[in-house]
């Protein structure tokens, strides 16, 4: 049983899991499925009397998202540790071919580790993949009113015209910078 589910699941198993997790979400707990409210949530819950964007009633909401973002946390560290064969990454050699030519050749994990490492923090592509794509991401999720996951998986399913402006918007966003900036990084 665990080699089965050490393998990779195909994408017409795994994506209507996560889909069916949209209306069970939403008929158990009457929430939409999102991870990026958890920030204001957890941030209210440890900062109370918090300004702006924190100041609200954060028992009100109840801990589901909290409890939801623990268990991503845990199921996280479960996948990798007990789930995880520790084989390389299954990347095309066509791939393989442009990330070596943009200068990223660790194909180890899913992140490039050429940018996104501790070690890398201290260059100045890290640096700005790390701290300022952060920032531009944690301002983009505040702005557009969710995450790529919350507009993706439950905007898209719930037909929300924002849902599908932002996520046509990630898209255009993650072409424009893999195309245009990266290759200027490494």
């Amino acid at each position: 049983m665990l080699e089965f589910v050490r393998q990779p699941w195909p994408w017409y198993v795994a994506g209507p899991i996560i889909g069916l997790m949209v209306p069970a979400l939403l008929y158990a707990a009457g929430k939409p499925l999102g991870v990026s409210s958890s920030l204001q949530h957890t941030c209210a819950a440890v900062f109370p009397g918090g300004a702006g964007y924190f100041m609200y009633d954060w028992k009100k909401q109840g801990g589901w998202n909290l409890v939801f973002v623990f268990g991503i946390f845990v199921g996280g560290i479960v996948a990798g540790t007990l789930l995880g064969g520790g084989e390389s990454v299954a990347i095309s050699e066509a791939t393989r071919t442009d990330l070596t030519a943009l200068g990223i050749t660790d194909f180890s994990s899913y992140i490039p580790v050429e940018l996104l490492s501790w070690s890398s923090l201290g260059t100045l592509p890290g640096f700005i993949c790390l701290v300022l794509g952060g920032f531009l991401v944690g301002f983009g999720t505040r702005y557009a009113g969710g995450c790529t996951s919350g507009h993706a998986i439950s905007g898209l399913a719930n037909f929300q015209l924002p849902s599908l402006i932002a996520v046509v918007g990630f898209f255009a966003g993650g072409i424009l910078v893999t195309y245009f900036i990266l290759p200027y990084l490494l």
